[in-house]
């Protein structure tokens, strides 16, 4: 459990990136070695995917190739600090592959004796979950509640739009690679069979499909005790850049046991969205308005995520508030940021901090 937020609660708000954050956007794809394939460096590139996750928002008629991108405010500022994604359907165009963690048993009978052996699967047992992509937080911010912001209230996107998303849900954490791009897993496994190095294709991946690697990867499963010790160990473990996004999906409930990235290794975790702890502790409820926030402060019951549930208009915001079983009490600067009036309806979620930032 983490401390009480040292900053205002209703100093961060998330909401759809806009084409006039082009400029931002461009900065953080170049910020970030790892983990970033979904948001592509050249600006052209970028624009059109923002303007497709601005076409996504506004559009009735889905296919299930749609993209959401959000971004996070500082308020205090006016700075973007922060983004985070959604694929509406992994794979979408082709299959989306993984490695899905198996165990087989060797025995012997005459010599009395059994083995049990970690193997790998080449599988596409994802395609067509809901991928969450692209998070990202300025390293000034991690330790906020910015961070909590950007990769929870998307959950919240999804629950009050299910009917454009799975009801199952991935996300994929980047694997260890050093800062010349060189991974051990890839090294032992993929480039023998695609002789190209790891920055590369993960540049040709754009983070959605990797069919084109798998098509060229036998489909029979690789042993791990016949990798290289330093490629075993890799299997599963994060680079450090993914810690904290990792840490805020693991308290949400994933799974990382049973799927690991094609690429790098790294975990891929799944659930089905209804069991993730901010969707279960989702609720619809009315707005009620106190005059200013100082007011609201010696009687707020806690902390909430609140999300107004429109489409194009969805905003969500981390605020201290008093809620009862049909109603929330927001402050005037609270409502105002969200956009918000007496008896407006809202998605509320209870937040207790665990899994990252809390200021």
């Amino acid at each position: 459990m983490t401390e009480t937020p040292r900053m205002p609660p209703t100093r961060f708000l998330l909401r759809p990136c806009l084409a006039e954050d082009l400029s931002v956007m461009e900065n953080f794809a170049e910020a970030s070695a790892h983990g970033l394939t979904t948001l592509p460096s050249d600006r052209a590139a970028l624009a059109e995917r923002i303007e497709r996750s601005l076409q996504s928002f506004s559009t009735e008629d889905v296919s299930g190739e749609e993209i959401y991108l959000f971004v996070v405010e500082d308020c205090a500022t006016g700075e973007v600090v922060g983004t985070s994604g959604i694929a509406a359907r992994a794979g979408f165009s082709d299959r989306f592959y993984s490695y899905r963690n198996e165990f087989v048993v060797h025995r012997s009978q005459a010599l009395g004796a059994s083995n049990r052996i970690h193997t790998l699967h080449l599988c596409h047992d994802l395609t067509g979950f809901t991928l969450l992509t692209s998070f990202y937080v300025d390293p000034r911010y991690e330790d906020s509640l910015a961070a909590q912001l950007l990769s929870r209230a998307r959950l919240l996107f999804i629950a009050a739009h299910a009917d454009r998303f799975s009801d199952r849900i991935a996300a994929e954490s980047p694997g260890l690679a050093d800062a010349s791009g060189r991974c051990p897993f890839w090294d032992a496994v993929g480039r023998r069979f695609f002789g190209m190095n790891y920055p590369a294709v993960e540049r040709l991946s754009g983070g959605r499909s990797k069919a084109f690697i798998a098509e060229l990867m036998p489909p029979s499963p690789v042993y791990v005790p016949l990798l290289p010790e330093e490629a075993q160990w890799a299997i599963g473990q994060l680079h450090p850049v993914a810690e904290l996004p990792f840490s805020i999906l693991i308290d949400e409930g994933f799974d990382a046991e049973t799927y690991v990235d094609i690429f790098d290794g790294g975990p891929t975790v799944q659930e089905r969205v209804g069991m993730l702890k901010t969707v279960g502790r989702s609720r619809t409820l009315r707005v009620e308005t106190s005059a200013a926030s100082a007011s609201l402060a010696n009687s707020a019951n806690g902390l909430y995520i609140v999300a107004v549930p429109a489409l194009a208009g969805f905003r969500a915001s981390i605020l201290s508030a008093a809620a009862s079983d049909s109603a929330i009490r927001l402050g005037a600067e609270a409502a105002h940021q969200l956009g918000t009036t007496r008896g407006d309806l809202v998605q509320v979620a209870a937040f207790d901090g665990v899994g990252g930032g809390s200021r």
